[in-house]
Formats: C-alpha cells, structure tokens, sequence
C-alpha cells in the first residue's frame, strides 16, 4: 500500500507540477491535467504510451479521451489521496506528452476539437 505525500514532498514536488499544468482536481486529494492534441491520433497515441508507463508502475489514472482531448486525474486509491506514484506518474506523462496544449483553467467547459469545428470557430 502507498502512502500519503507528505507536507515535505507536496511542498517540494507540487509546485514544479503545478508550472507544467497539473492542478488540484475539486473536492479531492488529487490532481488533474488536461491536454489537446492536434488530431485524435496523437490523442489515442499519448493515451497508448501513457497505459503502458501505467501498467509498469501498475499505478492507473482516471482519464477520459474526448477526439483529440485527453483529462487525466492521478489519485492513489488505496491510500485515498496523492502520492508519490502519482507525482511519478505526472512526470512521465508530461513526457509523453510532447508539444500538446494544455487547458490549465479547469473552471472552463473542455470543448474537443470536432466541438469546435461544428461551431464553426475553427
């Protein structure tokens, strides 16, 4: 079973994560992060990279794909709140994640990309 982050790591390790998008997900001891690609391929292609890295650390997110938008909310489960698999698993994702836009306003409504194009904006 995983521990809790401690004050002393959340202080030391937060912070970076946050400069790179990662924000804390409402109402839990958890973060969030939320990348658009260009295509729904390199969508589907960081999600395919990021199981992996997943199932080597047998660490999962939560996560949602929407065309060419991927949300993901790292929590460890069995200790109910963030540790240090989580931060682990941030870094490797942004990784991963190359050149993706990041959403870092989690107030505001995801729109994937063929939402947009429907509307006519792009």
């Amino acid at each position: 079973m995983a521990d809790l982050l401690s004050l002393d790591a959340r202080t030391a390790e937060l912070p970076a994560l946050g400069e790179t998008g990662w924000g804390a997900a409402p109402d839990r001891d958890a973060i969030r992060k939320i990348w658009k690609f260009r295509n729904f391929s390199e969508a589907w292609g960081f999600m395919a990279r990021a199981a992996l890295v997943a199932e080597k650390l047998n660490h999962h997110p939560e996560w949602t794909n929407r065309f060419n938008v991927v949300d993901v909310t790292l929590i460890t489960h069995d200790c109910g709140g963030l540790s240090a698999l989580d931060t682990e698993m941030a870094r490797r994702f942004d990784k991963l994640a190359g050149e993706a836009e990041v959403q870092r306003d989690h107030s505001e409504p995801v729109s994937c990309l063929c939402q947009i194009k429907a509307k006519g904006i792009a």
